[in-house]
């Protein structure tokens, strides 16, 4: 399968799209308090979507193997890796959620991105994986210009991730995304500088990268189908952008009025 090369209105969809995403994620945020459960996070993030004229792209999701996936969100807490389910257990004070959305616009386009909420006052442990993986994620970022490869990205995130101590999950990458949840290229979070495929003006995809407090090692949880953890039970952190190639840099497809400040480094150097 080939690497798809947006267009100018194409890329101005998916600009919407994902504005549209974050925008859910804006408005679930004030909400993530200690005693609410994930599957009120869930809920509040379709009732975003259904105001905004969205729908999710992960319910009902079935890919090959797996059964469908049951909720508008994912929200992964502490050891949970990636694809966790909501439910009605209530979060405490400690815990580290993350919160995965991807929008469907009317139009088609896919937008999505993902945050990590602090509950409360939380360990210096966890405060440090969670800054350190946006950190991290946004050096994978600074990579991303015409010429650059995919690899670049890849080995800036592990370089720094493992520089501080910390574990890159490898089972789970970043992807292309436009008028299909995914699409080529994989974008991995490790790897050689100057490997795979050469980025151009126009393609669109996703940085997400999933550290561990711990070893990178990873197991499914239970038989949901779903739900991934560490194997070593330790704490695990993502953010995801969307991030589009122009011809001088890169644009973030997934910023937004309630992100998160942007590291000091990439302050004076964002495009």
């Amino acid at each position: 399968m080939s690497i798809t090369i947006k267009t100018a209105p194409e890329i101005d969809a998916m600009r919407r799209a994902c504005r549209l995403a974050s925008e859910v994620l804006d408005y679930i945020a004030p909400h993530i308090q200690p005693g609410i459960t994930t599957l009120e996070i869930d809920r509040l993030g379709a009732e975003c979507m259904a105001r905004q004229g969205t729908r999710s792209a992960t319910i009902g999701y079935q890919p090959p193997g797996y059964p469908a996936y049951p909720a508008s969100l994912c929200t992964s807490v502490n050891h949970v890796v990636c694809h966790g389910i909501p439910n009605d257990k209530p979060l405490k004070k400690g815990d580290i959620v993350n919160v995965d959305v991807t929008v469907i616009t009317d139009d088609g386009w896919y937008g999505d991105s993902s945050r990590m909420y602090l509950i409360g006052d939380c360990s210096i442990a966890a405060k440090r994986l969670c800054a350190l993986t946006y950190e991290a994620m946004w050096l994978g970022i600074l990579q991303v210009k015409p010429g650059a490869r995919l690899g670049d990205i890849g080995h800036a995130i592990q370089k720094f991730a493992e520089s501080h101590g910390l574990s890159v999950v490898r089972e789970f990458c970043g992807h292309g995304i436009g008028q299909k949840f995914h699409e080529e290229p994989q974008v991995l979070h490790y790897g050689r500088p100057g490997t795979l495929e050469e980025l151009k003006p126009g393609m669109i995809f996703t940085i997400e990268p999933m550290l561990n407090a711990g070893k990178r090692d990873i197991k499914e949880l239970g038989n949901d189908g779903w739900t991934i953890i560490t194997k070593d039970r330790s704490l695990s952190a993502q953010w995801e952008h969307t991030v589009l190639v122009t011809p001088t840099g890169y644009e973030v497809l997934t910023l937004s009025a309630g992100y998160p400040a942007l590291p000091h480094f990439v302050q004076a150097t964002a495009t």
